[in-house]
């Protein structure tokens, strides 16, 4: 080969070498892409929505609706575990979620963030969320294997965070005991208590338990049991004898109608799946004793709470199906002693299988509110 041909033959290979980079230039993005499909933009409808365990703040500050519910990195673009908030103006439109809340790294969980509640007092916003960690065993009871699962508090200055833990990420309630889904409630004397569910993996037939709080949001006393999964007529039941079956509860959150009757919505399971339910306090306080009223929506529904829009109308938002679970909105009355369902609210997201109490539900609340009247 002489110097001439040696040339040309080494500006080729630099040619090709320069082609193939400029090929995989192009076809990397097109490869990330395929890997990492693109998040919907925004505005999001709820059906672009994923969420479980739905909590909105109606903030009239900025007339905005903030929706609170589990991380999710395919939408924040953020892998840590935590809370995110998505937020709209007219409870259909929706921006893309924003973390407000992670989980320090250095946490006694690595799983969880579930149930997330925010909630005004004493000046400041308080958020109450449920985190585990399945690595950590409780002593065993009754044959039944217990983990560590508590409900945490962490709070902000501005409702979009970032909340911060307080007491150093300590739960509210004894870690021997597996809480979740801690709400609050302040009583008439304007005292606070977080009721929550003791979780049916430790003691199977599952509770609905609250416990008193002190200024600062600590637990001030011990628990105190409200009511037992058992003890709706609706509930599916498990065998006592099966250690790995329970009867469930989940998700309660009180509310105090216009006549000053106190109602706490909570969930459970029936033979057909999740189902949203109501319970009634017959002395109007948190420590009951309380009645189990026919549920509001099956279809596998639940884990629902009461808000009210920027216009007074009374609202509840639920996550439906349990599994890839989306929110659904119906309009609410109050009706004194009891909250019905007007009507699924299929304008704001876009259900088209319209889910209600079936007729015979319908009529046992009817009954249950004369006989009380």
């Amino acid at each position: 080969m002489t110097l001439s041909e040696a040339g040309r033959a080494v500006m080729i290979a630099a040619l090709r070498a320069a082609m193939l980079v400029a090929v995989a230039c192009v076809a990397l993005p097109v490869a990330t892409a395929a890997a990492a499909p693109r998040p919907p933009e925004a505005p999001l409808l709820l059906p672009d929505m994923p969420l479980h365990d739905p909590w909105i703040v109606a903030d009239r500050a900025t007339r905005t609706y903030w929706l609170f519910t589990r991380n999710e990195q395919r939408l924040t673009g953020d892998r840590r575990l935590g809370i995110m908030a998505y937020r709209s103006r007219d409870l259909k439109h929706w921006q893309r979620p924003v973390m407000v809340f992670t989980l320090p790294e250095d946490s006694w969980a690595n799983d969880g963030a579930w149930a997330p509640e925010v909630h005004r007092w004493k000046g400041r916003w308080y958020l109450f969320s449920t985190f585990y960690n399945d690595g950590l065993k409780l002593p065993e009871q009754n044959g039944r294997q217990p983990v560590r699962r508590s409900t945490l508090l962490a709070s902000s200055a501005t409702l979009g965070g970032p909340y911060r833990l307080e007491r150093g990420g300590a739960p509210i309630v004894d870690a021997a005991r597996m809480t979740l889904d801690g709400s609050l409630h302040v009583d008439r004397a304007g005292k606070p208590w977080m009721v929550y569910a003791h979780e049916w993996v430790q003691v199977g037939d599952g509770t609905i338990e609250a416990v008193p709080l002190d200024d600062a949001l600590a637990a001030a006393g011990p628990p105190q049991l409200l009511f037992r999964a058992s003890d709706a007529p609706w509930a599916k039941r498990a065998d006592p004898a099966d250690v790995k079956g329970g009867n469930v509860t989940d998700g309660p959150e009180l509310f105090r109608t216009r006549t000053g009757t106190l109602l706490m919505l909570w969930s459970s399971y029936d033979r057909r799946g999740y189902v949203q339910s109501l319970a009634r306090s017959k002395s109007g306080e948190v420590t009951g004793p309380w009645e189990q009223l026919p549920p509001l929506v099956r279809g596998d529904s639940g884990h629902g709470m009461l808000f009210r829009t920027f216009d007074g109308k009374l609202m509840m938002i639920v996550h439906r199906p349990f599994e890839n679970a989306r929110g659904k909105l119906y309009a609410m009355r109050d009706e004194g002693d009891t909250v019905a369902v007007v009507r699924e609210a299929t304008e704001l997201d876009g259900e088209t299988r319209v889910v209600e109490t079936s007729a015979e539900d319908r009529v046992a609340a009817t009954s249950s509110a004369k006989r009380r009247r």
